[in-house]
């Protein structure tokens, strides 16, 4: 099977390593790559959305899985999905769309995996009501580094590890999916403001069961009173009656629309702090103060930044640092320190969101628990970022909560044990499961998982 000596790096394009990088087309070719990863290791990838450096390999390795793309079984009645682990999101919402199945959670964007669903434990706007990806999985098929191809079921340890296990309990290669029936393509959305953080988290905290899906884009550059100002959106399915007559003719098309791609070249500094403070005014003055029952095409609503391709070029060569924390609930005032800090410091932050969890899943290693989750994007070069960055991980750790590894890139190993409470029995699981460490990655070695 050829290889080729590739530099790897992670969706914010930050400390590219260069990897051997293997394109399995069967599952005896996967199987035969895990063989032969040599002493470095090997680790699965799918599209390489994971910001950091979860998909890396250091001089090992990486297991290019878009190549196993089958979508074996659709279970129309039932709501089910059997398909490869290399089926994106987006492939299946083209495909079960028109069935009126719809994915049971997206990320912010389609172009994922779903064996990358399962190893991240992804999350989107309705967590809340929906939980993770992994809560919607049956079973799926896992190739673990003595060769031996294993059918993972519900309830069970390597189920509970290999979810949010960041790939490193082995490859999976095929997964059982329970989906979401829906009526439409469109979704119906509620669009309001909010005047600074607390007025967002009192909306969140006394209306967000009415709403299946539910996000606010947050100001991070504002100050004094209009501290955490936001962008509040909710949503859900439209059901055929809410449609006008031309939608109902195809009420189930999926016609995502494209822009064209970011350039290859663009100068560092663009997203400075003039320039995303000049964007967060114009984005929060020109939403509504309240609009009720819009109709937005599903790629509008779930996946804006996905009709441009290879957006993570805007941030320049340097790249960018993704960081996501959460918090519990009753740790609200947490979230409020790190949010003025964050604004007190000016961090250029136009990709900013709060979001609220519902219950946590099982996963050892999966992200979201009870309570308030943050996500935001800063350019990686910001002076002094890694020292900033460092202090509100000690704030997060301390308040009982966590950081997203499948978006981590800098975390300091002698937190995650504070962090991650499982974190011990994953890697027990892991020794006794491959103690040769065929499965690693950098993410791994930097945290020591």
């Amino acid at each position: 099977m050829p290889a080729d000596s590739v530099s790897v790096t992670g969706w914010g394009r930050t400390a590219p390593t260069t990897a051997r990088l293997v394109r399995p087309r069967t599952y005896g070719e996967a199987a035969a790559a895990v063989r032969e990863c040599g002493t470095r290791g090997g680790i699965a990838r799918g599209l390489g959305r994971a910001y950091g450096d979860a998909a890396q390999n250091a001089g090992g390795a990486v297991l290019d899985m878009t190549g196993l793309d089958r979508i074996h079984a659709i279970d129309a009645g039932g709501g089910t999905v059997l398909c490869d682990a290399g089926v994106s999101l987006h492939r299946l919402m083209e495909v079960l769309l028109p069935l009126g199945w719809f994915v049971p959670v997206t990320p912010g964007t389609r172009y994922v995996t779903v064996g990358g669903a399962i190893g991240a434990d992804i999350h989107g706007k309705n967590h809340h009501v929906s939980g993770s990806f992994a809560r919607h999985v049956l079973s799926f098929e896992l190739l673990t580094a003595d060769g031996e191809i294993r059918t993972v079921g519900r309830g069970t340890p390597l189920f509970d590890a290999t979810a949010g296990g960041m790939g490193l309990t082995g490859v999976i290669l095929t997964a059982t999916v329970r989906l979401q029936p829906v009526e439409s393509a469109l979704m119906s959305v509620d669009t309001e403001r909010a005047v600074d953080l607390d007025d967002l988290m009192a909306r969140l905290t006394a209306t967000d069961h009415r709403y299946r899906y539910s996000v606010a884009w947050i100001d991070l550059l504002a100050r004094g009173s209009g501290t955490g100002r936001a962008v509040l959106t909710r949503g859900d399915h439209a059901p055929l009656d809410a449609l006008p007559p031309r939608a109902r003719r195809h009420p189930l098309a999926f016609r995502p629309s494209r822009l064209p791609a970011a350039p290859a070249f663009v100068p560092e500094g663009l997203l400075g702090r003039t320039t995303v403070g000049l964007f967060n005014e114009l984005w929060y003055r020109k939403a509504p103060r309240a609009r009720t029952g819009e109709l937005q095409p599903i790629p509008a609503f779930f996946h804006p930044l996905d009709g441009v391709p290879h957006w993570n070029r805007v941030y320049g060569r340097g790249g960018f640092v993704q960081y996501q924390f959460v918090v519990g609930h009753g740790r609200e005032e947490t979230l409020r320190r790190i949010v003025r800090r964050i604004s007190e410091r000016r961090c250029p932050s136009f990709l900013a969101v709060l979001k609220r969890f519902g219950e946590g899943d099982p996963g050892w290693l999966s992200f979201p628990v009870p309570g308030w989750t943050l996500a935001l994007d800063i350019p990686a070069g910001l002076p002094g970022l890694g020292a900033f960055l460092d202090e509100l991980d000690e704030e997060v750790a301390g308040a009982g909560g966590r950081v997203y590894l499948a978006k981590d890139a800098r975390l300091r190993p002698e937190l995650l044990d504070a962090m991650y409470p499982r974190l011990g029995a994953f890697r027990s699981l892991r020794r006794e499961l491959d103690p040769r460490g065929v499965f690693t990655s950098d993410l791994s070695r930097r945290l020591g998982l």
